[in-house]
């Protein structure tokens, strides 16, 4: 078995004691994003609908740093701070992934990380 830490600068750093992603032979481990901007490390402004889509941005990248993107994702978690943002969740995600769709599970948490109202974390397996 093969493991090995996935790094890029054009996701935001780990705030914490984790890796960006774990690659395990083909399969590569997400750590959660939250919305914030890779370079100043802030959560974006622009309303939940930019927020969503910068997470999906920041999994966007580190997808890429493993040598896969978004269509090789097989399974989604995401955590909201109010299970109303549910639809805007699926609204986004309708323009970034195609059928067939990752599996997927949402959850609803009393609070994210930086305040933020919305963290995805996921799983995906290399083309090879």
């Amino acid at each position: 078995m093969s493991r090995r830490a996935v790094h890029t600068d054009a996701a935001p750093q780990a705030i914490g004691t984790y890796s960006q992603a774990l690659a395990v032979d083909r399969t590569v481990y997400l750590s959660g994003q939250i919305p914030l901007d890779p370079e100043s490390m802030e959560l974006v402004a622009g309303g939940f609908h930019r927020q969503v889509q910068q997470v999906l941005d920041n999994l966007h990248a580190v997808a890429s740093a493993a040598g896969g993107g978004l269509g090789d994702i097989v399974k989604l978690t995401v955590y909201l701070t109010d299970l109303k943002d549910f639809e805007a969740v699926n609204q986004v995600m309708a323009r970034e992934f195609s059928e067939p769709y990752p599996a997927r599970a949402a959850v609803e948490v009393a609070a994210l990380p930086r305040g933020a109202r919305v963290e995805i974390d996921a799983v995906l397996v290399l083309p090879g």
